[in-house]
């Protein structure tokens, strides 16, 4: 037998320290700095877009990558969209009604207590 050669052993690769996620799927929340409100419909662990979609963010207000970012469906003023945003920009607003986004009604069942049902077919 031949001892192995460090290039023969793989990298260990180490996952960041993650805090638990403030907010679930059908949660209603609202942006701390800008004007529109969602519902999430998705978690990543930690930042999962580019980089181009990050940098573009001025770097006074860019969020830390290493917390939870959100998927959501929203709305403000002028039109629905889909949003990402990092948790320490979300603060919770289920006391604000309904959201008004298209695509409701296909990932949820309904709202009851300021949240919406997530529909059986999209749960994990």
């Amino acid at each position: 037998m031949t001892p192995e050669s460090s290039s023969d052993i793989p990298a260990t690769v180490i996952a960041p320290l993650i805090g638990c996620a403030s907010f679930a799927p059908g949660d209603i929340v609202r942006h701390r700095m800008f004007d529109f409100r969602g519902v999430i419909f998705d978690i990543d662990p930690v930042f999962a877009n580019s980089d181009e979609w990050y940098e573009a963010i001025p770097e006074e207000i860019r969020p830390a990558k290493e917390q939870p970012y959100y998927h959501l469906l929203a709305e403000n003023g002028d039109s629905a969209y889909i949003a990402y945003v990092s948790q320490q920009n979300l603060v919770a607003d289920g006391d604000g009604g309904p959201i008004d986004h298209p695509q409701i009604e296909a990932m949820f069942d309904g709202i009851e207590r300021g949240r919406y049902r997530v529909r059986a077919i999209h749960r994990h």
